[in-house]
């Protein structure tokens, strides 16, 4: 029976990795509450059980005073030293006893108690495990929905998909299989809680390092990423390596590896541009799939106010100014957008060169930004405002191509030599 129990522990240990010593522990502590309750006694017994066979012994202990008050718990030093003589005030004497019927009364007693602690166990070794790759990609499959919450088999446990990190307008049904990303492992009362996530834009990291061996090996990196789940993403990368292009990485042959992102995130769409340490040329890069004609900036209090064609001016801003939205996010900059026939009638009615203008927007003060009523912008740092962008309507403006493939038409220098953060972090690009 001893053996039998060993390989029924080992058998557990495989499967769920749990580790024996908790087991053995547990049993221990169950059939010491055990003797206590069945035999209605207050002694101090302790339980040992052998890791190699499975054998069970029961030891009472008492110690050792000059005067006995509690019988049960204490001996005299004159009754210890009958015993062995070499027994002193202070130590410990223990007994084994062997009460009758105890194996089979702790065995209905601690099984309960050990069953429960296996449970505990199992749990503490799956929150252990999700914890280490918390903000990493994982694949579940959808087993149902309720009140908007979506349930997802993950193997081991179950993961839950919010509301709030669903993608808007998809739509998860039983038995679809979907990449997500771990976002949080929380303790509950009925074991861990994996809270999972489709809309957070570490998805789409994790997507390109996943799909982009350059990405993965570290050649090229991501500086950053602004999302809006659902509709478009722009993410921002570089290279280390001046040989390897980080666009052409990205977006792969004839599209693959971008293509392969978008359909797994839905057809959202994805702009990839380069980042560069000039933050005029990032700014103007960022603004694809418009092409920027000149950047202002103001270091400052970081804002930048870029030129763009006539035609290119809703294309520059975006469909509600998403794209200026998600260009101000991407940088970390104030935008602020104007037309060249907005930029040269301002120049004429102020009397100014652009030598001129450049310098007043570099001294200009974040407060008087807002003086000029020709000026369509987007502010990063106050985002709850953000619907509130009034758009200038071009009706001859072309319409955006928001292919995943169009990229900016500007002059790009690839050589990065400076080192950074490889990794920004989601509060960075939230």
């Amino acid at each position: 029976m001893n053996q039998e129990f060993i390989e029924a522990l080992n058998e557990i240990e495989k499967e769920k990795g749990i580790s024996k010593d908790i087991i053995f522990d547990a049993l221990e502590q169950a059939l010491v509450s055990s003797y206590k309750k069945n035999y209605g006694t207050s002694q101090n017994v302790i339980v040992k059980m052998d890791r190699e066979t499975g054998e069970i012994k029961l030891f009472a202990y008492k110690n050792i005073v000059e005067e006995v008050e509690n019988p049960e718990i204490e001996i005299s030093l004159e009754d210890a030293k009958k015993i062995d003589i070499n027994f002193k005030l202070g130590d410990n004497y223990t007994k084994e006893i062997h009460p009758k019927n105890f194996g089979r009364i702790a065995a209905q007693t601690a099984k309960q108690v050990v069953i429960q602690r296996i449970k505990d166990a199992e749990r503490d070794v799956i929150f252990e495990d999700f914890t280490k790759k918390e903000r990493e990609l994982l694949t579940g499959l959808v087993q149902r929905s309720n009140h908007g919450n979506v349930y997802v088999d993950l193997g081991k446990t179950e993961g839950i998909l919010l509301p709030n990190e669903q993608i808007k307008g998809e739509s998860y049904k039983h038995g679809d299989r979907y990449k997500m990303l771990l976002l949080e492992v929380k303790k509950s009362s009925k074991g861990p809680q994996v809270i999972l996530s489709r809309s957070h834009p570490d998805l789409i990291k994790r997507l390109f390092e996943l799909e982009v061996p350059e990405i993965n090996e570290g050649i090229v990196e991501i500086y950053s990423i602004s999302r809006e789940a659902g509709s478009r993403t722009k993410i921002a990368v570089f290279s280390l390596d001046p040989e390897v292009d980080p666009l052409g990485a990205c977006v792969g042959y004839k599209g693959q590896r971008v293509n392969a992102i978008v359909d797994e995130l839905s057809n959202e769409k994805i702009d990839i541009v380069i980042y560069q340490k000039d933050p005029q040329e990032f700014i103007a890069n960022s603004l694809s799939p418009s092409k920027v004609e000149k950047v202002f900036i103001n270091e400052d209090d970081k804002s930048a106010l870029a030129i763009v064609p006539d035609y290119q001016l809703s294309l520059a801003i975006g469909k509600e100014g998403q794209n200026v939205r998600l260009a101000a996010k991407l940088t970390g900059w104030k935008i602020d957008i104007k037309s060249m026939s907005q930029y040269e009638e301002y120049l004429e009615e102020e009397n100014i060169t652009e030598e001129e203008l450049e310098k007043r927007f570099s001294e200009k003060k974040e407060s008087d930004l807002s003086e000029s009523d020709s000026l369509d912008s987007y502010d990063n740092s106050n985002e709850e405002n953000s619907e509130d962008l009034e758009v200038e309507k071009n009706e001859d403006t072309l319409k955006s191509n928001e292919n995943i493939e169009e990229v900016s038409d500007n002059n790009i220098n690839n050589e990065i030599t400076e080192d950074f953060e490889n990794d920004i972090e989601s509060n960075d690009i939230d």
